[in-house]
């Protein structure tokens, strides 16, 4: 037997719903959405209704925008020769956050990975190819996450693009800044051994 109002109880329910969110925070959650003042809990509602409505993706990038295309590729102060090729507007954004990268970017919208059946048709690899094909790309980026599903997309992508004459790169990889070796991972070092660079 539920022990909440109905409506309160429906709210925890969603809630819990959340990535990260456990029955308490829940209820957490939704206490204090009760304890606010109605104006702050009507702002999240319509925060969430607009999101659902006015959000879409950006008919070049596919970044997350409210018009046609997003603010990255309306930008007349982007370098156009430059593509960072990334999973998911998440990704792109941390990448923003950095201020390093001052090229425009394609988000896939996920990464191949035939265990949860999701192939290359359902993420926007053609529209990439259609991009490099038809722009001015003097380097791609390939910038999806460290992982098997990662570097299988971005294999798969680098093959796909091979045939025009842009440079493929990838992220640096391997012992960050400040650490120790004898703490690093096998697969941290591995990886900044291939990628080593000259002094």
């Amino acid at each position: 037997m539920d022990k909440h109002a109905g409506a309160v109880s429906e709210l925890v329910d969603q809630l819990g719903r959340l990535p990260g969110v456990g029955r308490k925070s829940a209820e957490r959650l939704a206490f204090h959405l009760l304890r606010v003042p109605e104006a702050e809990a009507i702002a999240l509602a319509d925060a969430i209704r607009r999101i659902r409505s006015d959000i879409r993706y950006c008919q070049a990038c596919f970044n997350l925008c409210e018009e046609e295309l997003c603010a990255i590729c309306r930008s007349g102060d982007r370098d156009t020769t430059r593509l960072c090729v990334v999973e998911q507007p998440r990704d792109l954004m941390s990448l923003e956050q950095s201020q390093a990268f001052n090229g425009l970017y394609h988000v896939l919208l996920g990464r191949i990975a035939p265990l949860d059946g999701i192939g290359p048709d359902q993420l926007t690899i053609d529209a990439l190819v259609d991009r490099v094909r038809n722009g001015n790309f003097s380097e791609v980026i390939m910038a999806t996450n460290p992982n098997v599903e990662g570097d299988g997309t971005s294999l798969y992508i680098s093959n796909l693009l091979a045939e025009f004459p842009v440079q493929i790169t990838r992220l640096a990889r391997g012992i960050t800044a400040g650490s120790v070796l004898e703490y690093a991972n096998r697969e941290m070092i591995a990886d900044a051994l291939v990628g080593r660079q000259k002094l």
